[in-house]
């Protein structure tokens, strides 16, 4: 079963947050804690967005490439 786990952190702040599959098939999403609530939660959607269309298993495209189609 896929599953989205969600973590507060702190990042460099040019890093609002990031997902990443584990070898069980979940998905890690890192939110950068310094961001404000709102800027969490538009920012934990953006990357619900990239699971929902499959984003990480996109074969020769670059992180640029797929951010640009978002």
């Amino acid at each position: 079963m896929t599953e989205i786990i969600v973590r507060k952190i702190p990042l460099p702040l040019h890093v609002r947050a990031f997902t990443m599959p584990d070898p069980q098939g979940d998905y890690n999403v890192y939110i950068n804690c310094a961001l404000s609530e709102e800027q969490q939660l538009r920012s934990l959607q953006h990357e619900l967005t990239h699971i929902r269309r499959d984003d990480f298993y996109k074969r020769g495209k670059t992180a640029k490439e797929i951010e640009g189609e978002m």
